[in-house]
């Protein structure tokens, strides 16, 4: 591990920069990074942010989507959430917060102009990156609209997978586009399986 990777995750989790942003939402509430990484892992995840149910818990994917995006993945919950086995590098490291309608505000930019290249520079252990939803697409791969791009999936760099969010919300596009489970789920099941068998057979 390198010795500036733990200086670094533990300023991450000390950030406060957006504490009178946050405080200016419908939700009124603090700052809570929440940070899951380690330099070892062979998975990363690039999201878009916590929702309300991780900044109460402290734990990434804590909830209905999580459960969703392990079955995606072929993974049970605790080898998900073991020390080593991915890290999460969303947009933003904090819940963003709610609009006075009640809806999730998008992450605020500075995170991740101040985080997000040194947390991936920090991160050399990773063989597979799982691009979750439009925000993280756009920004990581220049996306434009998020089912061309999941659609265009064998077409990424080596270790890529562009995935939607695996929020229920997504439901209705699963059901409109079942080649997303016939052809990519496969494919991510053996990588992230086979990422993981090498991991063991290397440590």
């Amino acid at each position: 591990m390198s010795p500036d990777a733990p200086a670094l995750f533990a300023r991450l989790r000390n950030c406060r920069l957006c504490t009178g942003r946050f405080a200016a939402t419908a939700s009124a509430h603090a700052p809570r990074p929440i940070v899951r990484l380690h330099p070892d892992a062979p998975i990363v995840i690039i999201s878009q942010a916590p929702g309300r149910q991780a900044h109460l818990s402290g734990i990434p994917f804590d909830d209905a989507s999580g459960r969703r995006l392990r079955d995606w993945m072929g993974m049970e919950e605790a080898e998900f959430f073991a020390p080593r086995t991915i890290s999460i590098a969303p947009m933003g490291f904090c819940f963003p917060g709610n609009d006075a309608a009640g809806g999730d505000l998008p992450p605020p930019a500075i995170c991740r102009k101040t985080w997000h290249a040194p947390v991936m520079a920090a991160l050399p252990g990773r063989r597979l990156t799982l691009v979750v939803g439009a925000m993280a697409q756009r920004v990581m791969l220049g996306a434009r609209a998020m089912t061309p791009t999941v659609r265009a999936w064998r077409d990424m760099p080596a270790g890529t997978y562009p995935l939607p969010h695996p929020s229920w919300r997504n439901t209705p596009w699963l059901r409109r586009n079942p080649w997303f489970e016939a052809e990519l789920l496969p494919h991510l099941r053996r990588d992230v399986a086979r990422v993981l068998n090498e991991g063991v057979s290397n440590g």
